[in-house]
């Protein structure tokens, strides 16, 4: 049986404009894009739906101006939502007080964005002990706390610099080590490796796995990039128009786009790295030999051996039973599902 959702967010509008509420109401929670236009309102974030579950990385993503930097804003209330309910920890957040806002803000979220924001007169170790002074921390405590987080993050001895002494993926680090300071129970994270070169970008997306390993947090992480997303993500959602248009685990987005807007974000993901065997396999059983493949293995592994036999494998289930078949033919259509005879 699956965890009760850390954060549950139902029916979640943001809308721009003179009258957003009443604009609303008006039209029933249901406007049309004419009537956006016609009363010159944005829906930024439109009747957003979803369930974020402890340990899960969830991504969201879309084009510029898709509304996900801006749900992730309703989310955590630095932008209050026009309508719906986010639910966290089974309370509905967006009825909280703002004492009540700033107590969970302050002790069980964390988040970083894609401008690290750090104090300039500050040295390492004071902008990652900021949030623990901001709480009434003692200076012992978060000094003790702040060493750490520098030193979870790989910046050891650097506690001493400023951030212009820093490289980009340095001054970022710090930004993550800032935000894990509170010891968070959900972190945001909105686009915070799209501003670093692409060596630096894979290098934080291998750390950012590796803390996630050890801390096991509850992520919601923004990005355009659907290899970053594929890469971190469990499950991700894609928006368009303000819109939630599918929401699956990787494999799922990619073996079955939701419409042509999906299946175009997913035209170029390497199918290798994400499809598993058991998701292109036929459901006939197959008596066993000795090049079974187990199902949950990616395509690009089992692609050599499957490739290399003419006739077709047995697809088996960790407990070593048969479950279906796999041929040279069904793997070439999985890899190059694009390609015609």
């Amino acid at each position: 049986m699956r965890d009760q959702p850390k954060i549950s967010c139902r029916h979640l509008w943001k809308v721009f404009g003179a009258d957003p509420q009443g604009f609303l109401a008006r039209h029933g929670h249901a406007p049309t894009s004419e009537n956006f236009a016609a009363e010159r309102h944005i829906g930024a974030v439109r009747d957003v739906s979803f369930d974020v579950y402890p340990g899960e990385i969830l991504i969201i993503m879309g084009l510029s101006g898709s509304g996900k930097s801006t749900l992730i804003r309703a989310i955590t209330r630095l932008n209050d939502p026009t309508a719906g309910e986010v639910v966290f920890e089974g309370r509905d957040f967006l009825k909280s007080s703002a004492s009540e806002l700033i107590d969970i803000r302050r002790h069980k979220m964390g988040m970083v964005f894609q401008h690290f924001g750090l104090l300039p007169h500050r040295t390492v170790l004071s902008n990652v002990a900021f949030p623990l002074e901001v709480r009434g921390a003692t200076r012992e405590e978060r000094d003790t706390r702040a060493r750490e987080m520098i030193r979870l993050v790989g910046l050891e001895g650097r506690e001493n610099y400023f951030p212009r002494e820093l490289s980009g993926g340095q001054q970022q680090r710090v930004g993550i080590a800032r935000s894990l300071a509170v010891g968070p129970d959900v972190w945001f994270l909105d686009e915070p490796f799209s501003a670093l070169d692409p060596l630096i970008r894979r290098e934080m997306q291998d750390e950012f796995l590796r803390l996630q390993k050890l801390l096991r947090k509850t992520i919601v992480f923004i990005t355009h990039d659907f290899d970053e997303a594929i890469r971190l993500g469990d499950r991700i959602g894609i928006m368009k128009d303000g819109r939630l248009v599918q929401l699956a685990t990787p494999e799922v987005m990619v073996s079955s786009p939701a419409d042509d807007y999906v299946r175009e974000f997913t035209r170029n993901a390497p199918r290798d790295r994400v499809l598993t065997v058991g998701s292109i396999a036929s459901p006939v059983p197959a008596p066993l030999n000795g090049d079974n493949i187990l199902a949950s293995a990616k395509i690009g592994e089992a692609a050599p051996i499957v490739l290399a036999s003419d006739k077709p494998l047995a697809v088996i289930d960790a407990e070593g039973r048969s479950i279906g078949t796999i041929d040279r033919a069904a793997m070439i259509r999985a890899l190059y599902p694009d390609e015609r005879p």
